[in-house]
C-alpha cells in the first residue's frame, strides 16, 4: 500500500497584499457542456457510486470560498466562489478564483491510470468514500452514499466542547458525526480503522464525543488546530471516469481545508492538506499529482500568469493598469 502526504501549510493559495483579484463565468464556455467522444468504454466498470453532492463554505477570515465533496474546490459548480476581501451579505464581492480540483497520475504495468477534473463537463473522475483495505480498493453505492458529507469545525466550537463536559452527551454536529473511525454503521467491515485525526480523550482508539473526545488536525495532537477546518474523504473507484475516461487508481483521497484567524498575511489565505492513499494492489510508478487551478482575476481576459520553479510556486497578477469590469462582474479597480 502506497500513502503520499501532501502539505500546503505555509503557501498561501492567495493573498490580498501580493496579488489583484477576480470574478468571472464568461471564460468558461465548456462549464456544464458536455464534450464530444467522452463516453467511457462500456468495459470499465464501476461500483455505481453516485456523483458528490455537498458543498460548504471556509469562511473564517478575510476569504470567504467553497470547498466541494468531489476533488474539486473553489466554485459551486457554476460559478466562482474564491470571494476576497469577504463582504456582508448583499454586498458586492469579487473573486479570484474561478475553480481547482485534485489532478493524479502514473504509470502500472505500462498503463496510465489517471483521476482528475475540470469542470465536470463530462462526469466525475472521484466519488464520496473510504475504499476497502484488503487490496481490492472497492466500495458500495450505499458507502459512497454515507460518505457524501463535509465535516465542518472550528476552533472556538471544539474549546467550548472540550472544557464543558455537559456538552459531551450532546456534541454539535461537526463533533458529533466526525469520521474518526471507519466501519460506522451496522456490519459494516473492511475500512481503515482510523479515517480523520481526532484527539482520543481516554486513549482507547475509538471516537466517542460521550467520552470527551473532538476533531483535531492531527491524531491527539492538541496544537495547531485551525480556527476552522472542512473535511471530506473521496476516491476515485466508485464508478467509471466519466471526465477523464481514465483507468481508476484505486486511490483513497482524505482531504482538508482551513484557515486561520490572524493580524498579518495569513488572515488573507486559504490551506490545504491532502492525503492520498494507494488503496489497490499495483504500484504506481512515474506518479505526478497536483492542484489544478484555474485563477480568474476580474477582468479575465488581461491575466498574466507566471512561475518560480524553484521554489514551487506559480502566481497569477493582472496585466494592466486598472482591473475593469468585465460582462457585469466587478474587477479590482486601480488596485
Amino acid at each position: 500500500m502506497e500513502k503520499y502526504t501532501i502539505k500546503l501549510m505555509k503557501s498561501a493559495i492567495l493573498a490580498l497584499s501580493v496579488f489583484a483579484l477576480s470574478n468571472t463565468v464568461f471564460a468558461k464556455e465548456n462549464v456544464g457542456v458536455l464534450r464530444k467522444n467522452s463516453t467511457p468504454s462500456l468495459g470499465k466498470m464501476g461500483a455505481g457510486c453516485a456523483a458528490a453532492t455537498q458543498q460548504k463554505d471556509l469562511d473564517l477570515n478575510n476569504v470567504r470560498t467553497t470547498i466541494l465533496n468531489g476533488g474539486d474546490v473553489w466554485w459551486n459548480l457554476q460559478n466562482a466562489r474564491y470571494e476576497i476581501p469577504r463582504v456582508e451579505p448583499g454586498q458586492t464581492s469579487k473573486h479570484s478564483l474561478f475553480s481547482g480540483a485534485l489532478w493524479i497520475g502514473g504509470i502500472t504495468q505500462g498503463n496510465l491510470r489517471i483521476a482528475a477534473q475540470t469542470y465536470r463537463q463530462s462526469g466525475n473522475d472521484y466519488y464520496p468514500g473510504a475504499l476497502q483495505v484488503d487490496g481490492s480498493a472497492s466500495i458500495t453505492a450505499a458507502r459512497c452514499k454515507f460518505y457524501d458529507q463535509i465535516w465542518k469545525v472550528t476552533l472556538a466550537e471544539i474549546e467550548e466542547f472540550s472544557n464543558d463536559e455537559t456538552k459531551w452527551n450532546d456534541p454539535i454536529d461537526g463533533i458529533a458525526n466526525w469520521p474518526g473511525n471507519g466501519n460506522r454503521g451496522e456490519g459494516v467491515t473492511g475500512e481503515a480503522e482510523f479515517l480523520a485525526p481526532f484527539f482520543d480523550f481516554n486513549k482507547d482508539g475509538k471516537y466517542e464525543p460521550s467520552n470527551g473526545d473532538f476533531p483535531s488536525f492531527e491524531q491527539n495532537v492538541l496544537s495547531n488546530i485551525p480556527d476552522m477546518m472542512l473535511y471530506t474523504i473521496y476516491n476515485d473507484k466508485g464508478n467509471i471516469h466519466t471526465e477523464t475516461n481514465g483507468d481508476p487508481i484505486g486511490m483513497e483521497i482524505r482531504a482538508q481545508a482551513f484557515a486561520f484567524a490572524t493580524n498579518d498575511e495569513v488572515n488573507r489565505m486559504t490551506f490545504y492538506n491532502y492525503e492520498l492513499i494507494n488503496r489497490g494492489t499495483q504500484t504506481l510508478f512515474n506518479t505526478y499529482f497536483s492542484q489544478y487551478l484555474d485563477a480568474d482575476i476580474g477582468n479575465f481576459s488581461d491575466d498574466y500568469t507566471g512561475c518560480d520553479v524553484s521554489r514551487g510556486l506559480g502566481y497569477m497578477y493582472n496585466g494592466d493598469l486598472f482591473d475593469e469590469v468585465n460582462a457585469g462582474r466587478p474587477g479590482y479597480g486601480e488596485n
